[in-house]
């Protein structure tokens, strides 16, 4: 079970970014998708999350009406769409997996990528 996340770069506030998360080893469509961040000496953090059936089902109220996720399972890919980003948002992204959409939701997925760098400069 692997999941590749990438996307991540150097964006000036207010600009956008697309990040993916492309699952191998695993028949995809069956896990919800979760995405977290973390930046350095802080929790990792819950930031958005969608079921296999694709309804979003989780959003942290800090990326609520910027942050959008979707998935195409043909592709085995999970996309967070991030607009009107701000120098907050800057922190390493993950995605995760796991069969429970309670457990995504909860933050402990068993499945995790290895993370991709976003900096929103001001």
């Amino acid at each position: 079970v692997q999941l590749q996340a990438s996307g991540g770069g150097l964006v000036q506030a207010g600009g956008s970014l697309r990040l993916s998360c492309v699952a191998s080893g695993f028949t995809s469509d069956d896990y919800a998708i979760g995405w977290y961040r973390q930046t350095p000496g802080q929790e990792r953090e819950r930031v958005i999350a969608i079921s296999s059936s694709g309804v979003s089902v989780f959003h942290a109220d800090s990326v609520k009406g910027r942050f959008t996720i979707s998935r195409d399972n043909a592709k085995n890919t999970v996309f967070l769409q991030m607009n009107s980003l701000r120098p907050e948002d800057t922190a390493v992204y993950y995605c995760a997996a796991s069969l429970s959409v309670r457990v995504i939701i909860s933050g402990t997925p068993e499945y995790w990528g290895q993370g991709t760098l976003v900096t929103v400069s001001s």
